[in-house]
């Protein structure tokens, strides 16, 4: 089924249609992902309010703008008669499934994968869920759950200071990217098999792998690492410090040659100061480092503080806050973002990323804008040869 122009160039996914049965952020980021490589993806939703962060906040507003971007929307009622026979329809036309509700609610919906394997045996099909199967499986899960215990909110923010979670849903995007990847593998098993299968993505052991040198450092030299700031204990200086105009800045050489061009760049001899002198110098004395490298950074304006660092060829750059990232001129030369019209909110148009990779097989593709609840579903059933006068009757009956 191709509901979607075909006036753009040829993509790696084109021709495969995924089935969205997902809200707020890890399905939706899933499916998105690969709707940017050339899949047709469909968002089914209910038909009373459909995604739960539709028009909740501007946050959750800002999170349906972007994830779901370049996607068609139908809304079913999947525990009614002519709902269920509509996706059963959508479903004998697509390749995948990705889904991310709760423990157990496909199941009692009828759509978990052994219910739908019997009749559609070459489906991908997607779970992801907080746990795998085991001890955890039933726990209720969100992104800082899954945070929290897989040891990354231990090494995120300040000594001393409670634990903090990272600025964005890292653990629901980690598994997004994970079930992308594991899509993407099955569907490339198919082609030689001609079976579909399940794949299971958990919140928790994605985040886990993420720590895996962490985990590996604990294992191997039976200690915990401390919250880590901006820093790393493998490396001196490397941290964040604040510029004459108040500014802060990271910086962080990672070689001895780095260091070296740091402190000529500075006009000081730091480097030949035997406190200093070595990695394992600087990391011993690192505090006091720190401190003279503070009141060093405090004589410079940002901008000249940059300049002057990244000529010398250290790793240098200021700590961006959303709005400076909106106008960055490197993304904006490099046409990293796109615009679509906010569906939800206060409406406008906004800009959001665009796929990041850039391939000399196939193109990114143009974004279209984030769908109205429903906007999709009368082109799609016409696609499925319903009439008008069964749409009709579909709606009067509350199923679409």
């Amino acid at each position: 089924m191709t509901i979607a122009s075909d006036s753009e160039p040829a993509m790696p996914l084109d021709g495969v249609t995924v089935l969205e049965l997902g809200h707020i952020v890890a399905g939706p980021f899933c499916t998105l992902l690969l709707a940017d490589l050339g899949a047709e993806v469909v968002k089914i939703e209910h038909p009373e309010g459909g995604d739960s962060v539709r028009d909740s906040s501007p946050v959750g507003n800002s999170s349906f703008n972007y994830v779901n971007r370049d996607k068609l929307s139908v809304t079913l009622d999947l525990k009614s008669e002519g709902g269920r026979t509509v996706f059963e329809r959508l479903l004998e036309e697509s390749d995948v499934l990705v889904e991310n509700f709760g423990p157990g609610t496909v199941e009692r919906l009828g759509v978990g994968y052994e219910d739908l394997r019997v009749n559609r045996p070459e489906l991908v099909y997607c779970s992801i869920k907080g746990f795998n199967r085991g001890p955890y499986e039933g726990y209720p899960a969100l992104d800082p759950v899954a945070e929290a215990m897989s040891g990354l909110m231990s090494v995120t923010g300040n000594p001393g200071q409670p634990p903090v979670r990272v600025g964005t849903s890292i653990a629901d995007m980690t598994a997004s990217l994970y079930g992308a990847i594991a899509i993407l593998a099955a569907l490339r098993q198919r082609e030689t098999t001609g079976e579909g299968q399940k794949v299971e993505v958990p919140l928790f052991e994605s985040t886990v792998a993420l720590m895996g040198y962490w985990l590996a450092y604990t294992e191997a030299y039976d200690a915990v690492p401390e919250p880590l700031g901006a820093g790393h204990p493998n490396w001196s200086p490397y941290d964040v410090f604040r510029t004459g105009d108040e500014s802060w800045v990271f910086v962080g050489p990672s070689s001895e040659r780095q260091w070296v061009a740091l402190c000529e760049a500075l006009d000081c001899s730091l480097h030949e100061d035997e406190r200093f002198d070595s990695a394992e110098a600087r990391r011993a004395n690192a505090e006091e480092l720190d401190a003279i490298l503070h009141a060093e950074f405090r004589r410079f304006e940002t901008d000249e503080l940059l300049e002057l660092l990244r000529d010398a060829g250290v790793p240098v750059a200021p700590v961006n806050d959303t709005r400076a990232v909106c106008s960055d001129p490197h993304l904006e030369a490099t046409d990293a973002l796109t615009t679509v019209e906010a569906v939800e909110g206060d409406g406008g148009t906004v800009r959001v990323p665009r796929f990041p990779v850039l391939a000399s097989g196939f193109p990114r593709i143009t974004s279209s804008d984030p769908p109205r609840l429903g906007a999709d579903t009368e082109v799609i059933l016409r696609a499925l040869d319903y009439t008008a006068e069964e749409i009709e009757a579909l709606r009067e009956q509350g199923a679409v």
